[in-house]
């Protein structure tokens, strides 16, 4: 009959998961599952929860279902990994989840009885509990990550290995460029994504024999570390602040906080050259930042303009795109406003002459602040604009559409003559409702026709022109008609110097309206300035409407506090330049992921020249002086030459306490005195942005481009961007070969982290733990690493209390992986190897998987898909090896007889997966991967005959083609029979539920198959000359008996049946008895043989002869 699926039974003695919270995830226990040991546990894992079904297929099935398409050996190598990949999902037992049918396959009775025998226990027959191998090693389950880390972090720096293990190899070099952090405060789990990224990289290829140099770096210039020092000062201490005493205090704060960050990079287990990292502070840096500006000087990119820039009333300095943010909840007071006609232009003189002095343009802007520097109105030349009268009633039947934060003007309620407004012809509808009123339109002008008409400005009386803009024009807000401010907006600037308009910003640093705003002057024009405006233009009679407004705004990311757009004197690089070099280098770089490319082409396509001027003190100075009558700029080769040398030999600090004279070269000296030194200086992106000189090019080991850039994603308009232009102008190309970003660190819930929401999660707390908070305990930086590689980290990435107790989870069953492979290799040494040919089959399949999932994870290491490799490592080296291999080991290694072949072939191939797995992990988690080898029970020598003393001596794996040449027919057949063996194990569980056996060594496994072939193959399992192939071995049971047919008497006698069906094979029939014969006392198999033997009555006879290999005297012995 064909059995139905029962849903295994645990014990009540050996629970489900910890039971201490039902918070935590239900998970096999590695002790027992229906009675039996796992070792390692089982586990399935990727990154999101599976049902409890996908769970029980995930355990049932092996990887071993890779092999169903026969394919050509060159074909089949990478496909074991791309198989694993497949179960994705990460598979915890929830509260009251069954864990599916799983055999009871073997009892663990020889194994505890010596245990318990060697740990002092009564036993009633001890005879033979030294016979049994039990596993032997002094490497724990429990990692003490807190304690154990940081000693093996003393290994490796006592012994300097990162450098002995880079100078020695002889591969070829890889440089990974290190964007430089910001030394202005602690960590954030963002760091910990970006440095463990780097470290993983870095530790890969070490492995695979280059000579890794990695100089970490620190961006100590900038508005942030000031800030932080004035934050620390009171208002006394402020007042007698020099720049140099500023300076000086601002050093000693970047300094100290690199050195804060540089102890939490450490304990992540980050190799770099920690003795050595470059500083944007350090005078050769500031030097080669300096030699970076003076070639584009030379080049004729710098130049220095009046045009308006991002302006930070708040910082009180200009800023770059990248020190923005933007607020899409900002609300602005936008108004409707119209100013009068004065004159028409020929071209419209026919269609509007009869309509003065009564018609207007009607403008709309979210900025009225920008009124005063009003100096032109733009239109659409291609757009038709309507010259509609203004009725101050709606028809009865029409509703306005006005918000409840909107006023109309006076305008709209005056007895006055009539009223006529230019606005969009499209428009006119929206606005109709918008304003409550009735547009009527009497004629309409092409846009083109209204270039060069006159308006009286609504302000100071000036007349102003009607200007053509551009295509920022358009119908989709407003009116179709743009107020144009060339000294507050990028789109006005360029109009404006089309038209020779004037650039008005009566705005100064603190963003107050100056005296040239005349009855606006010290006006806060974000605030009293904007609502003086309005004022002003409502009792002018010029104000159609105010009304709340919610749009996108740009805020300076360190203040938090709105920006504005305002012209002033700034140094600029012209981009423009050198654009199309630029955007022809993009396309040769590699861009991981793929799309990052078109980003950072967009930002660059559409940017304008880059403000490097700031009004600050902590920087780096522009290396110019100014005529002092004149106010023009000496800014020469010599000038720039001379300067950078006083600053590689003094420090730029030198720039402040060194005098004119002393700052100009000796050609000028005598004209000193004509002359200041300016004061700006370097945008902060300048400073990062020149790392390719200061570093590449200038450290040993390193070298120009450099391989790979990696950070954050928000840095494809900063540190990406800015490197790229510098590089652009003075090199002619990219300063990096390939470039990977990454996504931002949200919770577990996908919010952005935030104190004030108390989800933040601190990286160090994670690595150490929380004193007194069993919430938070210390996992150690293994768990937090593994959590990277678990991530695509290509888009952004959650972590939390739930995430880390998983990871520390899979960590946990991964190191028992280890720990069974350490435990059984105790007394193998590699002279005890057997050669590939005497292997039996099972290791032989076992070397292809290993061989196969080593290459798959060298191809995701070599793509940056680390959380591939975690996904196939949860597979194969937590899972698979479990569910098999290891499972069907324990019977050979622990009682096949110490010397015998059958264990030292299994023991060949546990130290090949031992050898391989602790290499290929070793990248994402070095410290259980050193302190699993510094466990080996055995020396592994390295090409010249060395010993590797250290994980990161032995380099990866070499490929053996030998275990991948195995035939595709064997590799097919072993699939079927692990799937077979999977049905033998339901109807096991099943008569282990009817309580037919106990162990499934209880039991007696009887096949049939109509197929010749199929049936041939298995009879000669059943007789294997290698005990390790026989079926019997395979199925963890007593007997396998191949019938030739299944006549009625043998069906009737059999109680529990079922079937394996495959498309080649066709039907298998599975039948399930009790096993024939006694139980042996040494390793508790049945055998008809118990018995047989006069001096060892109790034994079968594989034990007999174990046995009379290893008298009983000298075994005990071993003890």
């Amino acid at each position: 009959m064909t059995i139905t699926r029962v849903h295994s039974r645990v014990s009540k003695r050996f629970r489900i998961g910890p039971s201490h919270s039902h918070k935590s995830p239900r998970v096999i226990s590695h002790r027992t599952m229906n009675g039996r040991r796992l070792a390692p546990p089982i586990f399935a894992a990727a990154s999101s929860v599976c049902s409890s079904s996908e769970a029980r297929m995930a355990a049932a099935r092996l990887s071993f279902s890779l092999y169903r398409t026969r394919l050509p050996l060159k074909n089949r190598r990478s496909l074991v990994g791309s198989t694993y990949l497949r179960r994705s999902s990460f598979c915890t037992f929830g509260p009251g989840e069954d864990l599916g049918p799983v055999s009871k396959r073997r009892s663990r009775g020889p194994v505890m009885a010596a245990k318990k025998a060697s740990e002092g226990q009564k036993q009633e027959d001890g005879r033979y509990k030294h016979t049994i191998d039990l596993p032997k090693t002094k490497f724990g389950m429990r990692a003490n990550a807190v304690t154990r880390e940081p000693e093996l972090q003393k290994l490796w720096e006592d012994n300097q290995v990162f450098k002995r293990v880079a100078d020695r190899n002889n591969g070829g070099s890889f440089v990974l460029h290190d964007g430089p952090p910001y030394a202005n405060g602690g960590l954030h789990m963002g760091h910990a994504l970006n440095k463990i990224l780097k470290d993983i990289i870095n530790r890969y290829k070490l492995l695979q024999n280059y000579k890794v140099h990695y100089v970490p770096g620190w961006d100590c210039h900038g508005l942030p570390i000031e800030l932080k020092v004035l934050q620390s000062m009171d208002q006394d201490a402020r007042r007698e602040l020099t720049p140099l005493k500023l300076r000086k205090k601002a050093s000693k704060f970047a300094k100290e906080t690199v050195n804060v960050q540089m102890k939490s990079f450490k304990r992540f287990g980050v190799w770099a050259d920690w003795n050595n990292p470059y500083l944007t502070l350090s005078p050769e840096y500031e030097a080669a930042q300096i030699e970076v500006f003076g070639q584009m000087v030379m080049q004729g990119y710098i130049y220095r303009g009046r045009k308006p820039v991002h302006w930070s009333p708040s910082s009180r300095t200009a800023l770059a795109e990248a020190e923005l943010e933007y607020d899409e909840k900002h609300i602005s007071r936008s108004v409707y406003a119209i100013f009068k006609f004065v004159s028409v232009s020929p071209a419209s003189s026919d269609l509007l002459k009869d309509f003065l002095p009564n018609i207007s343009v009607a403008i709309w802007t979210t900025t009225p602040w920008t009124i005063p520097a009003n100096a032109a109105v733009a239109v659409n030349p291609g757009l038709l604009y309507a010259v509609a009268e203004l009725h101050q009633h709606l028809d009865d039947n029409s509703t306005p559409s006005r918000s409840k934060q909107s006023k109309l003007g006076n305008v709209l309620t005056s007895e006055q003559q009539k009223l006529f407004v230019i606005v969009a012809l499209d428009l006119v509808p929206t606005l109709q409702s918008k304003w409550g009123v009735k547009l009527e339109v009497k004629k309409t002008v092409l846009g083109s026709a209204l270039e060069n008409c006159r308006y009286i400005h609504p302000v100071d009386n000036r007349e102003c022109p009607v200007v053509i803009g551009g295509d920022y024009i358009t119908i989709e807000s407003g009116t179709g008609l743009v107020h144009t401010a060339p000294g507050h907006g990028q789109e006005d600037y360029i109009t404006g110097l089309k038209y020779g308009l004037p650039i008005i910003s009566p705005v100064d640093d603190e963003g107050k309206f100056t005296e040239e705003a005349g009855q606006f002057s010290g006006l806060d024009v974000l605030k009293g300035g904007n609502a003086a405006v309005v004022s002003y233009l409502d009792e002018q009679l010029s104000l159609i409407m105010e009304e709340e407004y919610r749009h996108k705004y740009p805020y300076d990311w360190r203040t938090k506090k709105p920006t504005i757009f305002r012209a002033t004197e700034q140094w600029f690089a012209s981009v423009e330049g050198f654009r199309q070099t630029t955007m022809d280098a993009i396309r040769q770089v590699a861009w991981v992921p793929p799309q990052a490319e078109n980003r950072i082409t967009a930002m660059t396509s559409s940017r304008s020249d880059w403000c490097i001027s700031r009004q600050r003190t902590w920087g780096v100075p522009i290396p110019v002086f100014y005529h002092i009558n004149s106010n023009e700029a000496l800014i020469t080769e010599e000038t720039i030459n001379h300067v950078k040398s006083i600053i590689l030999e003094k420090g730029s600090d030198s720039w402040w306490y060194m005098t004119t004279e002393e700052l100009l070269p000796n050609n000028y000296r005598n004209k000193a005195s004509e002359y200041r030194k300016g004061t700006d200086t370097m945008d902060v992106w300048f400073d990062s942005g020149s790392s390719w000189a200061a570093v590449l090019s200038k450290r040993d080991g390193l070298r120009f481009p450099a391989d790979l850039y990696l950070e954050g994603t928000d840095q494809h308009r900063g540190w990406f961007q800015s490197s790229l232009l510098t590089s652009i102008a003075t090199k002619g190309m990219a300063p990096y070969s390939s470039v990977i970003t990454h996504g931002f660190v949200l919770d577990e819930k996908g919010s952005k982290m935030s104190k004030s929401l108390g989800n933040v999660v601190d990286p160090d707390i994670v690595i150490a733990g929380r004193k007194g908070s069993k919430d938070e305990p210390g996992y150690g930086a293994d768990v937090l690493r593994l959590w990277v590689s678990s991530v695509d980290y290509t888009g952004d990435v959650m972590i939390g209390a739930q995430v880390l107790r998983q990871m520390s989870d899979i960590y946990r069953k991964l190191r028992g992986t280890l720990r069974y492979l350490l435990s059984n290799l105790h007394d193998w040494k590699p002279e005890n190897a057997v050669l590939y040919g005497d292997l039996p089959m099972i290791d032989r399949h076992a070397l292809f998987q290993l061989e196969n999932v080593v290459n798959a994870m060298k191809e995701s290491y070599e793509n940056y898909q680390f959380y591939k490799i975690f996904q196939i490592v949860q597979r194969f080296a937590i899972v698979d090896l479990s569910n098999f291999y290891f499972d069907v080991a324990k019977d050979r290694l622990y009682v096949g007889g110490t010397t015998s072949s059958t264990r030292r072939s299994c023991q060949t191939v546990l130290a090949a997966h031992l050898l391989s797995i602790i290499r290929v992990i070793a990248p994402i988690l070095p410290h259980l991967a050193e302190d699993a080898w510094q466990n080996l029970p055995f020396e592994h020598i390295i090409e010249g005959g060395s010993v590797a003393k250290f994980v990161f001596e032995s380099k990866w794996p070499d490929v053996n083609e030998e275990w991948l040449a195995m035939p595709v027919k064997e590799v097919d057949f072993w699939r079927k029979l692990l799937e077979m063996r999977t049905e033998v194990n339901k109807v096991l569980e099943t008569a282990r539920s009817g309580r037919l056996i106990g162990s499934s060594l209880e039991a007696k496994v009887y096949l049939h198959t109509s197929d010749s072939d199929t049936a041939t193959r298995l009879q000669e399992m059943c007789s294997a000359s290698s005990d390790a192939d026989r079926l019997n071995r395979i199925f963890i049971t007593s007997q396998v008996e191949v019938v030739s047919s299944l006549d009625g008497e043998l069906v009737a006698s059999i109680p529990y049946t079922g079937k394996y069906v495959d498309q080649g094979l066709g039907e298998i029939w599975i039948g399930v008895s009790r096993a024939d014969g006694d139980k042996c006392e040494r390793c508790w198999n049945y055998s008809p043989q118990v018995g047989s033997f006069e001096e060892h009555p109790t034994l079968c006879s594989r034990c007999y002869d174990v046995i009379g290999v290893q008298p009983l005297a000298a075994m005990a012995g071993v003890s």
